[in-house]
């Protein structure tokens, strides 16, 4: 069974100015001279986790990892005061993507995104197909209606996450039940701390707590990170993370000659399985896989595994 690399720090690391007033942070470990590789972090609204550099063999890859606008330490972060989300869209992303590879000097590279980072390797690929070579892909976020309804109503996840979902639903007032999205959207934009902070703690509580197949410990997170992660998040499922309905499936012809491999879990709550093979049926020359044993998490063993392979598989 494949696991992670050992642990490696960055050879090189940077800001890049982004335009709208965002500096992304950056870094790259591995081999300067090896095969060049993006990894884009979940969320939205999460950041770099130095486990990520360990997805690929360090001797044969050029890994670039980055905090995404309002994550981490680019700036300006989404839980600083007075931050504004209006320029922070799937597609100043997509932008941003493209300003590193070109920063950074490098004319194409394999992508590797879980979660919301599978959604972003998606847009990103669609419409950049000329500079990806290849992509590994897990816990399939499609960002379709039908995703938010299950993160967010009653009939989804909550029938899975009873006591979770009570305390993120009645963080708010029940006549506003309704509609949770623009319920926290008001408070995480609230500027008095005793008003948005206690949201951020609901929100990221609830988004938190399906990410593994077995109950795990939740991470520990400063009050900024989780405000701006709350922030973000909310800002862009409210805007459907600013893609029309059933995008990503509809413009999978545009990627199909790229060799990749989708890996999902079979108990995954927060992405179900039901994505990543609608994306599989849309693109069937993609190595599928279920995992029959995983929730949602990169790092459960037979996820990870699978991973891995398919790094090793693509390394030079």
């Amino acid at each position: 069974m494949k696991t992670f690399y050992p642990p490696i720090e960055p050879y090189d690391s940077g800001r890049l100015a982004v335009g709208d007033g965002h500096e992304i942070y950056w870094e790259v470990c591995g081999n300067p001279d090896g095969k060049p590789a993006v990894l884009l972090h979940g969320g939205p609204g999460g950041g770099l986790i130095p486990v990520f550099r360990q997805f690929f063999d360090p001797d044969a890859y050029r890994v670039v990892l980055f905090d995404q606008r309002g994550c981490g330490r680019s700036t300006p972060h989404g839980g600083d005061p007075g931050g504004s989300m209006a320029a922070n869209t799937t597609w100043h992303l997509v932008a941003d993507i493209e300003r590193l590879r070109e920063h950074l000097g490098i004319e194409r590279w394999l992508v590797h995104g879980g979660s919301w980072g599978s959604t972003l390797a998606l847009a990103y690929a669609q419409a950049h197909p000329d500079r990806v070579t290849e992509m590994v892909l897990r816990g399939i976020y499609l960002a379709r209606s039908s995703d938010e309804e299950w993160a967010f109503t009653p009939s989804g996840a909550a029938q899975l996450f009873p006591d979770e979902w009570a305390a993120f639903r009645d963080a708010v007032s029940p006549d506003e039940h309704g509609d949770l999205l623009a319920a926290y959207g008001r408070r995480l934009s609230d500027p008095d701390p005793a008003v948005h902070l206690p949201a951020a703690r609901a929100w990221a509580a609830w988004e938190l707590s399906a990410g593994t197949l077995l109950p795990a410990p939740p991470p520990e997170f400063d009050d900024r990170t989780l405000l701006g992660f709350a922030r973000i998040e909310q800002h862009y499922f409210v805007n459907g993370c600013f893609l029309e309905e059933d995008q990503l499936i509809r413009d999978v012809h545009r990627i199909r000659h790229i060799p990749a491999v989708i890996v999902n879990g079979r108990y995954d709550m927060k992405t179900p399985p039901g994505g990543a093979y609608e994306l599989h049926r849309a693109w069937p020359e993609a190595e599928f896989h279920i995992v029959p044993d995983a929730g949602h998490s990169g790092a459960e063993p037979g996820t990870l595994h699978l991973l891995i392979d398919a790094t090793d598989r693509f390394r030079p």
